[in-house]
């Protein structure tokens, strides 16, 4: 079975997934999108009220700022993968509870399985907090510390994943002063 097709027998799964209460009022399951052979793969939280209704990531306004940051770095989405580590969009946007980010943590597992990035971005603190402990990575502190660092796992000698702390986009979309930030930790990709 090809990547494309571990992807999709994943995303069939997740799509009648009932583990918590989110398949009751979901409109889509925001499974993920982009290359499945990329590199790269963007981790973000949980989808938002565009991204439940149009089944894609980052479709909305923090979208916007996220193609004007891969573009700033020369890259756009047919470059990379992107998906969350839940699936479905929490009630009024609020934060993910640990037993729904666990509920969903096998779907996320499989996507990275089936892609092998060599480089996966974690944008926000729910993201790089689930990617680092996925990867027994033991770092302390808060996003607002870590933005903008790259920590490296080896699972052997020939497979190193980096793993890279970023702001959620959406930081920018709510103070736009930010984008320069968010710019200079994105050039870290380019670096890599």
């Amino acid at each position: 079975m090809d990547r494309k097709e571990k992807l999709e027998e994943a995303k069939r799964e997740a799509v009648s997934c009932t583990k918590c209460a989110f398949w009751k009022e979901r409109s889509n399951v925001v499974f993920g999108s982009g290359n499945p052979s990329a590199r790269i793969m963007l981790v973000g939280e949980a989808p938002g009220f565009n991204e439940d209704k149009r089944g894609v990531p980052f479709c909305g306004k923090a979208g916007e700022v996220l193609d004007r940051l891969l573009l700033s770095i020369g890259m756009d989405r047919k470059d990379i993968y992107i998906t969350n580590v839940i699936k479905c969009r929490p009630p009024n946007n609020r934060d993910p509870l640990e037993e729904e980010i666990e509920n969903c943590s096998g779907y996320l597992e499989r996507q990275i399985s089936a892609i092998q990035p060599g480089i996966i971005c974690c944008l926000g603190r729910h993201a790089l907090k689930d990617i680092l402990k996925r990867f027994s990575i033991q770092e302390e502190g808060s996003i607002s510390r870590l933005h903008g660092k790259v920590f490296e796992k080896s699972e052997d000698i020939f497979n190193m994943v980096r793993i890279v702390a970023l702001y959620h986009p959406a930081v920018a979309v709510y103070n736009p002063g930010q984008f320069n930030l968010l710019q200079k930790d994105f050039s870290v990709l380019k670096e890599l």
